[in-house]
């Protein structure tokens, strides 16, 4: 998908401030039973399709208002991931500035998840 020159100059902006992982390190992490909260950021239609097994909805236009009600805690590990990494990485950075300390974007969204074979829930 080719998004616009804004939307890609916002997104650059918060992959800097940032950390991001790709789709094998949050595996892993899942095969190796780490406790992280791994949070869909897509839209609501796209999240009732399919999701990544494990994963809490909690959608780009509603994390900031929603997340302190499912993921209390400030210090807690979070993994947002979306289609592929863009809206999880805005997300990323909203949490942040809210004073999440260890929030990762997860480079590549569903769609590398997917592409790499991994399971998705439906």
């Amino acid at each position: 998908m080719s998004h616009s020159e804004r939307f890609s100059k916002i997104v650059d902006a918060s992959r800097a401030r940032i950390k991001e992982v790709n789709v094998q390190d949050v595996k892993q992490m899942q095969d190796e039973g780490a406790s992280f909260a791994l949070v869909d950021t897509r839209e609501q239609s796209e999240w009732a399709q399919a999701r990544i097994p494990g994963a809490i909805y909690l959608g780009k236009g509603v994390i900031e208002r929603d997340v302190e009600a499912s993921i209390p805690d400030l210090n807690a590990e979070i993994i947002l991931y979306c289609g592929g990494g863009f809206r999880s990485a805005l997300a990323a950075d909203a949490l942040q500035q809210m004073g999440y300390t260890n929030v990762a974007s997860m480079d590549g969204g569903i769609r590398d998840w997917s592409q790499s074979g991994y399971p998705l829930e439906r």
